[in-house]
């Protein structure tokens, strides 16, 4: 069965990148809007018997929110299963929802749960996704097959190709993140040959207000490295880029995967306690301004993409791609 790679028109940049790799080109969609807010959308070219990617960010981006966006992601792909493809696999390397994987106060949503249902309900056989919050959550939200990819390996070798010669710390800004951390310093420590410690920050969130002030690890006369799977506000990465340089850290980086920089997020990227952010081209960063912008160091994700498509086709050890993407995703 041939592969075929296809998006909605907003997705277009990133699909045709990810083709590319892929030696082929993107199959072409229709979208058709109408006077009364719905839509129509349909592939262009045959997908009968085709083993199809659909490679899609649902996150919201000015005239489209991320409602819309998934509406329009899940008929398009409602649309292609009608006519005959084999095979459907949904690549969202931002997944909306997958935040909201637990109930935390009375009658709260299980939203990423609800999420894989109307992906289940359209005839999706697949879900790929990029540092999703809670990876276990994820996995048991579907009932379908799901890939967890992870941006580590693109992270590791930018940090060890411009990061100055000095000790390094890994740092989680909150207890859910040490994980996420644990990963990146044990990779870091692996290409470096020398120990790169762990430290934690104390995070509490209640009716939106943060609070906790511990702190455990070392970051005296290092670069601390503050690690999450997102930056909305920016706040969190603030506090703790705070709490390390009061404790002795030389200098101190932001990495996250998608940077959805909303709200106050210009201020913050532009403050000087963080010295630079790196992140993913996950979520283009449209709501900063051109000075917030350049504070960014902004890596591809089309190569890690296009390589998990290309062994997901081929049915190769894509397990292995999400373990270890520092030697698999070659920019």
């Amino acid at each position: 069965m041939s592969l075929a790679v296809l998006s909605l028109a907003c997705g277009a940049e990133l699909a045709r990148a990810v083709a590319d790799r892929l030696g082929t080109t993107p199959l072409p969609v229709e979208e058709r809007g109408f006077e009364d807010g719905e839509h129509k959308i349909r592939p262009l070219g045959s997908v009968r018997g085709r083993d199809l990617y659909l490679v899609q960010g649902l996150h919201g981006e000015p005239g489209l929110s991320a409602d819309e966006k998934l509406v329009r992601t899940l008929f398009l792909a409602a649309a292609a299963r009608d006519h005959g493809a084999a095979r459907v696999t949904l690549v969202a390397p931002y997944l909306a929802y997958a935040r909201k994987d637990r109930r935390t106060k009375l009658r709260d949503p299980v939203s990423i749960r609800y999420l894989a249902q109307l992906v289940e309900a359209v005839g999706i056989d697949r879900v790929v996704a990029l540092d999703v919050h809670n990876p276990a959550a994820f996995e048991n939200a579907f009932r379908i097959e799901t890939v967890h990819l992870e941006a580590r390996g693109l992270f590791v070798r930018q940090l060890i190709a411009t990061l100055p010669d000095r000790p390094l710390a890994v740092v989680a800004p909150d207890a859910g993140g040490v994980k996420r951390a644990e990963a990146l310093r044990r990779s870091l420590e692996a290409a470096l040959a020398r120990p790169v410690p762990l430290a934690l920050m104390e995070k509490h969130r209640s009716a939106g207000v943060v609070s906790g002030e511990a702190f455990a690890g070392e970051v005296a006369d290092r670069t601390a490295l503050v690690v999450d799977d997102l930056v909305s506000t920016g706040g969190t990465m603030l506090r703790c880029a705070t709490a390390c340089r009061a404790r002795g850290a030389v200098e101190v980086r932001a990495v996250a995967t998608h940077g959805l920089f909303t709200g106050e997020a210009a201020r913050i990227v532009e403050d000087p306690v963080i010295a630079g952010w790196l992140v993913t081209d996950s979520v283009p960063a449209f709501r900063l301004p051109d000075a917030a912008r350049a504070r960014l160091t902004v890596l591809p994700i089309a190569p890690l993409l296009a390589e998990a498509i290309r062994r997901l086709h081929d049915d190769g050890p894509v397990e292995e791609l999400a373990a270890e993407p520092v030697a698999s995703a070659e920019a």
